[in-house]
């Protein structure tokens, strides 16, 4: 048999070697050498598998909502479907009939929420709605169960007898039973002053109504603006990218809209934060509950400055428990360190998930779900906090800061 040369047999190896990986870079393989990013960041259908290499997937990949991936991690699992002591909810918007109340009641004491308040009477601050409601509540068995807060009309301020109709009808609507004022989103977005100009949140013009609320010892809970990211371009990098593809009103990137009439310029989320918070400050005497951590939860640094620089604010956590969730060591510290400056709030009414904010405050569970993917598609961690924090988180604080709720029968 005739010795084939030790040259011809390098050489073959190193031509199949060659053409080996040439078809494993063609096809994608684990040899390929990808596509370079560009200012650290792959092309659009392309991710990072190698630092500066980008690469395509082999298959389509899901899309956003198709994807949910099965986790293997295991950890101990300490549900909470009630919770640990009686909770105050300072912010709901769920009406209360005689069709739904035994129910709510009943979900109620299974949670362990005792009271709820209920933002808006009827949709207005007049007394006449107002009394509507609280006589009804009145006229049940559960009528310590329930508290209502009332609301004003913002259009027009400015005009002649606005403010002078505004104190009125506010103070109308406590005497008939309400026991706050609740400021919606509108203020500093869609209101307008009686010349057809945006309604900012710190007009000078409203001062009646912070002094009102003063003198009748009435606490004003606020929902400024939205989330940050709502103010922000809807592309891939946006982190609320679904909640805004579903929801199309939630988008306020200025960018993207004209202004409108003599609305002037739309705010950015810098402009609602700035009118608010000098507001808080401009009237030392009221006392303001900043709805949704004020949009704060992911800047607790930026929370903790505004508590410790305005004495007469605190902070409610509805719809938030997100933002908690995923820095849990953190969180905790802040509410360990401000205790007496936050307030439960849940927002929407939905019985079941009212357990997921026990089981974040309450355990040290962790990566849970969420209980809304398009809010959040991370997972969440529990913040373990001690027993006189959930208590004051719960319930003290509310009673303190609204003295309309029942005062009577909370544990010590």
């Amino acid at each position: 048999m005739r010795r084939v040369p030790v040259s011809l047999v390098v050489f073959l190896v190193v031509v199949l070697s060659g053409a080996l990986m040439m078809a494993q870079r063609g096809r994608g393989g684990a040899g390929g050498e990808g596509t370079p990013t560009v200012n650290g960041q792959c092309p659009p259908g392309m991710t990072e598998f190698r630092p500066g290499r980008c690469r395509a997937p082999e298959f389509p990949p899901p899309s956003i909502v198709d994807y949910r991936p099965r986790s293997t991690l295991v950890t101990p699992e300490n549900l909470r479907p009630r919770a640990k002591f009686p909770v105050v909810d300072i912010h709901n918007h769920t009406t209360i009939t005689a069709t739904n109340i035994d129910q709510m009641i009943r979900d109620m004491d299974e949670l362990n929420l005792r009271v709820l308040v209920r933002l808006g009477g009827g949709g207005s601050s007049t007394g006449p709605a107002v009394q509507q409601a609280v006589d009804y509540l009145q006229s049940t068995p559960h009528k310590d169960r329930f508290r209502i807060f009332a609301t004003v009309q913002w259009n027009g301020a400015g005009g002649p007898g606005w403010a002078e109709k505004a104190v009125a009808d506010l103070e109308a609507a406590v005497k008939a039973g309400a026991i706050g004022l609740k400021i919606a989103k509108n203020l500093g977005l869609d209101s307008r002053r009686a010349d057809g100009s945006r309604l900012k949140v710190d007009d000078p013009g409203l001062k009646p109504i912070w002094d009102t609320c003063a003198r009748l010892n009435i606490p004003v809970i606020i929902h400024t603006a939205e989330p940050r990211e709502f103010f922000s371009p809807l592309d891939f990098h946006n982190e609320r990218w679904l909640e805004l593809a579903l929801f199309p009103s939630r988008r306020n990137d200025p960018t993207g809209k004209p202004p409108d009439g003599n609305y002037g310029p739309l705010p950015t989320f810098e402009d609602l934060m700035g009118e608010r918070d000098r507001m808080y400050a401009a009237n030392p005497k009221t006392r303001y509950i900043g709805a949704h951590f004020n949009w704060y939860g992911n800047d607790l640094a930026r929370a903790a400055r505004q508590l410790d620089a305005t004495p007469n604010l605190v902070l409610e956590v509805g719809a938030v428990l997100y933002e908690f969730g995923r820095q849990p060591r953190a969180a905790r510290e802040f509410l360990t360190k401000y205790q007496d400056r936050v307030l439960f709030g849940k927002d929407a009414y939905e019985k079941s998930e009212y357990p997921y904010f026990w089981r974040v405050f309450e355990t040290n569970d962790e990566y849970f779900d969420y209980y809304r993917d398009y809010h959040a598609f991370w997972k969440l961690y529990g913040m373990g906090l001690p027993d006189e924090v959930l208590k004051k988180l719960y319930y003290k604080n509310a009673l303190r800061v609204a003295p309309g709720l029942p005062q009577t029968g909370w544990p010590e």
